[in-house]
């Protein structure tokens, strides 16, 4: 994992809303859906989303940016004094050394025994800082760690990987059940709650639900609006254009407005151009405070299909006694 600065190209004092801006465009510009064709793209977009769960996180960043915590968010070890594993020698100091082999290799050590130990060893670190200066030795690993020697935590299988899976949220739900369903890699599907307020490229963790393991790896969860065939997100608000007739934008009248919830009446001005929406207040998204957004709705006019001599007829007199341009000149008109 890179460093999550480089990754979402910021500098380190980058402010919440510029590292926020940042990942909306990389996410966006790297999601998977976009990027069909890329078989590279799963991974970048992951990496993307676990550098904002660092930097978008104000605690997080302050614990990377002190160095207590790596690029994937997890404790960085800095070793034991006075222990020794292996049959014989002084205790290495600043880390643990290797015993005939066993916790050698070219990977770290650190590495090894979480692969080995998983979250127990993070449990034995915490109780060996805690004996003091004791130098313990012992034949070797397992006599050291004696919860391992045939106790409770013998023989247990290293940690599931996280997995990552996109949940597409239906605008409907947002305003209604409030929950979406995600279907994790094993094919089990589960309804979850929507946090309020969520925003694009917001993660979830769903404990346990990743893979194999013990105990099982997470489910990170990419909550992406489902695209809808009326409606365009804009924040918190809705943005809407509705069809309206030629008659109905010249003379006004009352039209029918489709909203999330049902549709309601909403009344046109004689005159309306469309050059401006109009609001339907509280008819947007659920926010965080708890609120709702704004319903924008801007007409359209659609003309009949199809050749009509008559409006034809009254178009061409309307030429001639009222000629007129939509266009200003910075269309070149």
């Amino acid at each position: 994992m890179r460093d999550p600065y480089v990754v979402l190209g910021v500098p380190k004092s980058a402010s919440e809303a510029e590292i926020k801006k940042a990942f909306r465009k990389a996410a966006k510009q790297h999601h998977p859906d976009a990027n069909k064709d890329d078989p590279k793209a799963q991974d970048r977009f992951a990496e993307i989303n676990t550098a904002y769960e660092i930097l978008g996180d104000a605690d997080k960043r302050r614990k990377f940016d002190a160095g207590e915590i790596d690029a994937e968010g997890k404790p960085k070890f800095s070793g034991f004094e006075g222990f020794d594993f292996g049959g014989g020698g002084g205790a290495q100091r600043g880390g643990f050394r290797s015993a005939g082999g066993g916790f050698g290799g070219q990977r770290g050590t650190e590495d090894i025994l979480n692969d080995i130990f998983g979250d127990a060893f993070a449990g034995f670190a915490s109780g060996a800082r805690k004996t003091g200066g004791g130098r313990r030795r012992a034949a070797g690993p397992e006599a050291e760690f004696g919860a391992f020697a045939g106790g409770p935590g013998a023989g247990a299988a290293a940690k599931g990987a996280d997995t990552m899976v996109t949940a597409r949220v239906r605008l409907e739900d947002l305003v209604g059940s409030g929950k979406v369903r995600v279907t994790l890699p094993s094919g089990k599907t589960l309804d979850v709650k929507i946090p309020l307020g969520f925003e694009p490229g917001q993660q979830m963790r769903l404990k346990g639900q990743g893979g194999e393991g013990a105990p099982p790896g997470d489910a990170i969860v990419i909550l992406v609006h489902e695209p809808h065939p009326l409606f365009r997100p804009d924040g918190y608000n809705l943005r809407l254009d509705l069809p309206v007739s030629l008659d109905e934008a010249v003379l006004g009248a009352k039209v029918r407005v489709p909203t999330l919830e049902g549709a309601v009446d909403m009344t046109l001005p004689a005159g309306t151009t469309g050059a401006r929406p109009f609001r339907l207040k509280g008819k947007g998204l659920p926010d965080k405070a708890g609120g709702r957004g704004d319903l924008y709705v801007t007409p359209r006019v659609v003309l009949p299909d199809g050749a009509d001599g008559g409006l034809e007829q009254l178009m061409k007199r309307w030429r001639e006694v009222k000629p007129y341009s939509p266009r200003g000149p910075e269309f070149g008109g």
